[in-house]
C-alpha cells in the first residue's frame, strides 16, 4: 500500500521485502531502491547470521539496494565492512559488488553530477 499511496523511491530497511514474491516483483519492477542494513539486521535480531539476510534474493531478483552501516556508532560497522560481509556470506563478485555500489548511488538523492563522478569511480575501481 505506502508503494502505491506514497510513491516512494526508496524503502529504509527494506530487506523483508524479500519474503513476498509479489512485493519483490513491484519493487524492481518500479526499480525502488531499498537500503539493506546486514549487520544491523543481526544484531537487532531480525536475521539469526549474516548469511541469513537475504541479500541475494533481492539482488538476484532486481530490486536495487544500497547497502549501509545503518549507526556505526551503536553497531560498530562501517560501510566497507558490509561490502566485505556480502563477499563473504552471499559470495558477490567484483562486478556484483560494483553493481551494489552503483544501484547505491543511482538511488541517492545526490545531484546528478556527484552522482556521474561517484559511478565514474566505481568503475575505476572496478577496472583497477
Amino acid at each position: 500500500d505506502c508503494l502505491d499511496d506514497l510513491d516512494a523511491s526508496r524503502i529504509g530497511h527494506g530487506v523483508r521485502a524479500a519474503e513476498d514474491p509479489r512485493l519483490l516483483r513491484k519493487l524492481a519492477e518500479r526499480q525502488i531502491t531499498c537500503e539493506v542494513c546486514p549487520s544491523s539486521n543481526v544484531a537487532l535480531g531480525v536475521y539469526e547470521k549474516p548469511a541469513d539476510v537475504p541479500l541475494r534474493t533481492l539482488f538476484d531478483a532486481g530490486v536495487p539496494m544500497a547497502l549501509g552501516a545503518d549507526d556505526p556508532l551503536l553497531f560498530g560497522s562501517r560501510l566497507a565492512a558490509q561490502y566485505e560481509l556480502v563477499r563473504r556470506h552471499h559470495g558477490f563478485t567484483d562486478e556484483e559488488l560494483a553493481e551494489l555500489a552503483r544501484q547505491s548511488v543511482r538511488g541517492s538523492a545526490a545531484p546528478v553530477d556527484v552522482r556521474e563522478k561517484l559511478l565514474s569511480g566505481i568503475d575505476d575501481w572496478l577496472a583497477d
